[in-house]
């Protein structure tokens, strides 16, 4: 999985952005990129300001230029993440797919893609409860753009008739990422690859759907 820090798409009529913007960017852009290696190498608590802005070739005063804190610094990176991810599942083609199917291998990619970066899913799991009310509703809304892909190949099943129409999709769903999340336990503890942790997910989400498939 491409890591690199992801960019907003201009809109095609927004003027051009100014030579300072652009540098501001680039240096937010190389901050995101320094920053995220070092959190997946070090975790969230080992890895400093000083360290990130090393990395980085910058000066400490750039990272607080662009971010209030280490703690914004790290739910960016996070973000981030969430949007480089929901763009690759969004890319694989699962249409016409069962939904289990289609679930599967939107998930088994994401496992395969994070555990390249384990430390860093480790580092996001523990700092999840540090976070303040502001910091998790903006990570709440890059968690949306995966949702929603997901709650998407649901409504498609039951669409097509493959599950009930009593399936509660947003339920399923918040349920089914809660699944995927908890499963990287067994790959932290227990070395578990991404086959493993897809077939963990698999039998999963057969629980979470049993009784809503449509008799064959």
């Amino acid at each position: 999985m491409n890591h690199q820090p992801s960019r907003p798409l201009a809109a095609a009529d927004a003027p051009p952005m100014t030579r300072r913007a652009l540098a501001k960017q680039r240096t937010r852009e190389r901050l995101l990129d320094a920053a995220r290696r070092l959190f997946a190498e070090r975790g969230y608590e080992a890895a400093t300001v000083r360290d990130i802005a090393n990395a980085a070739d910058l000066s400490t005063g750039a990272v607080f230029a662009s971010f209030s804190d280490k703690a914004d610094l790290f739910n960016e990176v996070i973000i981030a993440d969430y949007q480089t991810l929901s763009e690759q599942m969004a890319g694989l083609d699962v249409q016409g797919l069962p939904a289990r199917e289609a679930l599967l291998i939107l998930l088994g990619s994401a496992y395969e893609s994070h555990l390249e970066q384990l430390g860093l899913i480790q580092a996001a799991i523990s700092f999840s409860w540090q976070r303040d009310s502001d910091a998790e509703r903006r990570n709440r809304q890059g968690m949306k753009l995966i949702l929603s892909l997901l709650a998407q190949v649901l409504r498609k099943g039951v669409e097509r008739g493959e599950l009930s129409e009593t399936l509660d999709v947003r339920l399923t769903t918040e349920m089914m990422w809660d699944s995927y999340l908890s499963n990287y336990r067994r790959a932290i503890f227990d070395d578990w690859n991404a086959e493993a942790l897809s077939q963990r997910l698999a039998a999963q989400l057969d629980i979470l759907l049993a009784g809503f498939r449509a008799a064959a």
